[in-house]
């Protein structure tokens, strides 16, 4: 939507603000990572250059997060001090907005890599809406067990499009279906690369992306599962404020 089209009017004839001042879209994404060989790796994807939201960079699979991931059926549940993060220093917080966070991370890495995070145990669940009906198609309930927060991050603002949003580390070993047809020169990513952390030297990456990867790496060092402080990052005025939570 551009700028000219924001200033339009709203109903009651109040104009709609700029995106640059409206309140950022929650998102969530999701790192995966390969730990079968002698270096771990992260998956990218690298968007499509016709995008305008980071054109040709190599980002992690993610998006914003939408009314059903609350409402979508999933197997277990978000270890609790991954839950307790994702309620601290929001509006409104609540277990169901924790799991929707995380919900969003599992089913964007679907549609954008074709990568099914979750379990075949209990067949194909039942759906909210047609976002997720790719994991009914393909029997798989989306899984809240092995998602482990890793940071948070909040687009500054003066951008077209800003974001709130969760990184989510998971292993990959975890997936247990992939689709075809998610990756392609019409799609979100037109290719997936599996990196090491030498290897995203050669990446073009945001500097946001590098700052979680740096936070990552360090989590990997330490263990996924302890129970550590979360970065939440943001800018003010041009500089970079890190805070935990």
């Amino acid at each position: 939507m551009t700028a000219a089209a924001d200033a339009l009017p709203e109903a009651g004839g109040k104009p709609r603000p700029h995106p640059s001042v409206r309140r950022p879209y929650d998102a969530a994404t999701i790192m995966l990572v390969d730990q079968s060989g002698p270096e771990p790796k992260v998956l990218f994807g690298k968007r499509n250059p016709r995008h305008v939201f980071m054109p040709g960079r190599f980002v992690f699979p993610g998006g914003r997060v939408e009314r059903a991931d609350s409402r979508m059926n999933s197997f277990g549940v978000l270890d609790e001090k991954v839950e307790r993060h994702l309620m601290a220093r929001i509006l409104r917080p609540s277990p169901a907005r924790a799991r929707a966070f995380a919900l969003a991370a599992v089913r964007e890495l679907a549609e954008e890599t074709g990568l099914f995070f979750g379990s075949t145990e209990a067949g194909a669940p039942p759906v909210p809406d047609e976002s997720w009906q790719p994991f009914a198609d393909a029997g798989v309930y989306p899984s809240l067990e092995g998602l482990w927060l890793i940071a948070r991050a909040l687009t500054p603002p003066g951008l077209v499009r800003r974001f709130d949003t969760r990184f989510f580390a998971a292993d990959a070993s975890l997936v247990v279906h992939e689709g075809p047809g998610a990756v392609g020169p019409d799609s979100e990513f037109t290719e997936l690369v599996w990196a090491t952390f030498e290897d995203m030297k050669e990446l073009d990456l945001h500097p946001v992306t590098q700052t979680i990867i740096g936070l990552l790496r360090e989590r990997l060092d330490a263990g996924l599962e302890r129970d550590l402080p979360i970065p939440f990052l943001y800018r003010r005025r041009g500089t970079l404020f890190r805070e935990e939570i």
